[in-house]
Order: structure tokens, then sequence, then C-alpha cells
């Protein structure tokens, strides 16, 4: 007969992650490649119809190109997308942060100098953005490895992208294993 998929159950299932990344040049280009090797979905945005095309990012789910303002605000995310800010400019990464932060997503990381980002914190703060959302942020975005080549600073990328995801595959299945050993069993009273 048909098998019934409890909620425990289908929410047991782990769902495939998405990786929106915000900049389709270099760096983001290379996240891709490696995020995809690494069984997440992946969405890249920018602004320039170009840097988004089939050629750059053959294995996206979703290359999609318009103002970035736009494009986020429509965007879904949740708590399993990890957004990757790696545009080619302070304000678009700005721009990006700020329709990104504090929409449930299960990361978020912006690539910069300590300035910049104190800069971009600043300036999101007066706009009225929580210091304890911004606190969330991963920023400088990736494993401090000294990296300092394109294909060093993606590995370091996506080093944090796998690092953040197991360990809350990891909270999900004990949390899982919590809620099986807590139900009465079939032959308790």
């Amino acid at each position: 007969g048909p098998v019934l998929l409890t909620a425990a159950v289908l929410d047991s299932i782990p769902q495939q992650t998405e990786v929106l990344i915000v900049g389709g040049g270099h760096v983001g280009q290379a996240v891709a490649a490696l995020a995809a090797d690494l069984e997440f979905q992946i969405t890249v945005v920018d602004d320039r119809a170009e840097f988004v095309s089939s050629a750059r990012f053959p294995r996206a789910a979703n290359r999609l190109s318009g103002k970035i303002g736009d494009l986020l605000r429509q965007e879904q995310v949740g708590p399993d997308t990890y957004c990757v800010i790696v545009t080619r400019g302070h304000n678009h990464d700005e721009e990006a942060l700020y329709h990104l932060v504090g929409r449930g997503a299960a990361y978020v990381g912006m690539i910069g100098s300590r300035r910049k980002i104190r800069l971009i914190f600043d300036d999101l703060a007066e706009l009225g953005v929580a210091p304890e959302t911004l606190d969330q942020v991963h920023a400088p975005i990736g494993l401090d490895i000294g990296s300092q080549a394109v294909p060093e600073i993606a590995v370091s990328i996506a080093a944090e992208l796998v690092a953040h995801r197991n360990r809350a595959l990891r909270r999900h299945s004990e949390y899982n294993r919590a809620v099986v050993s807590a139900r009465p069993s079939a032959g308790d009273p």
C-alpha cells in the first residue's frame, strides 16, 4: 500500500540548501563552482546581464540580472538559504546586505575589509537595522586561511558554508533523535 510520511519524517529529510550569490564577478564565479560540487543549489544575482550568463555560471539553477535591490526583495530567503555577498563595490554590497539581513537566512556573509564592513554596518544601523541583526553577518566572509588569490578566497567561503551547513544538520538530527526518543512506545500505558 501507500507509504504515509508523517510530519516528523518529512522534517528529518534535509532540503537542498541554496547559495544565493550576489555578484557575478571572479569570486562569485569561483564560489559557485565549488558550491555546486558541494551540492548547493546555485542562484546568482548581478545587475549586469553578461555577468550572470550560462557560460559564466553553467551549473546555476537561477541566473538573475537587474536592479539588485529589486531582485533581492523578490527572492525567497529562508532557513535553507546561504547568502554570499561578493559584488564589485561597496554600494552594491551595502544594498545587498540591506535586503538580505534579518530575513531568516541560514547564513549571510559579505566580502570586504574590516574598514569597509564597519562603514556599511554604520550606514545600515542609521537606516534602522538592529545591531544584533548585523552581529549575525559573517563579515569578512570565509574562514581566515590567509586568502589572497580568488581561488583561495572561494575555498575559504565554501569551507565556511559547509561548516555552517554541517553544524545546522547536526543540530537538526540531534533534535529529531530527542523528539523520537521522547515519544511513548507502543507498549507504554
